[in-house]
């Protein structure tokens, strides 16, 4: 939103060439990035929340260890699917007329007020729908998760412990070594992954529908 209604148009295409360039990434690189980069620098944080925050079981840490945390390759995913979201975002907001932003400013609308009354109205179903589409790449994701991570497996619901693992990831790291029972076991845990990112993609076009109708209907 920043780039297109409120940037200079200059910063406005840098930017848009910069989100476009984020997008473009493959994940390895995102991987290696949370690795030797991310990683180091987000011990204090992770530190910080184990002490003010040990009451909620989410942020304890028992093992007093930190490092390759699922916080941590949660902020790499987050990272990783924001240019995605946010370039389908800026190509969303360019479809909506320029005549209704000049409707609005000749109006009197302030530039805010024409952004809330006639860029969001029309623009919330794809948004949804990108943001539905960056929680599919991050459910899929496998080589940054797995990077991050590392070879661990089980189940851990202290975010701030190492260990844990993605379905996706577990499938990749484990489906070499892994026997006929247990190759079993790993595709049986990619349809349940299947199952739930077609889940989320009938929820996005669901919501992306009735957002559509709203707007056309207030659009009326």
């Amino acid at each position: 939103l920043a780039v297109t209604e409120l940037a200079p148009k200059r910063l406005g295409t840098w930017l848009g060439h910069l989100i476009d360039l984020l997008a473009a990434v493959p994940s390895v690189v995102f991987g290696l990035w949370g690795i030797f980069f991310l990683i180091p620098r987000m011990k204090g944080l992770e530190m910080w929340l184990a002490r003010y925050l040990d009451f909620i079981p989410l942020f304890s840490n028992p093992s007093h260890t930190f490092g390759k945390s699922v916080f941590a390759a949660a902020v790499v995913l987050a990272i990783m699917t924001l240019p995605i979201v946010a370039a389908i975002a800026r190509e969303v907001f360019r479809q909506v007329p320029q005549g209704n932003r000049e409707a609005a400013l000749a109006l009197g609308a302030t530039r805010w007020e024409m952004i809330r009354m006639a860029v969001l109205p029309p623009s919330k179903g794809g948004v949804v729908g990108g943001i539905m589409l960056g929680l599919g790449r991050a459910l899929g994701e496998t080589i940054a998760v797995a990077l991050v991570l590392g070879a661990t497996y089980g189940i851990t619901f202290h975010v701030l412990q190492p260990g844990g693992n993605t379905i996706a990831a577990n499938i990749a790291l484990k489906f070499g070594e892994a026997g006929a029972t247990g190759r079993s076991a790993l595709i049986a845990s990619g349809l349940v992954l299947f199952a739930i990112t077609l889940a989320v993609n009938m929820a996005a076009r669901t919501i992306v529908y009735r957002s559509t109708r709203v707007s056309r209907e207030a659009a009326v």
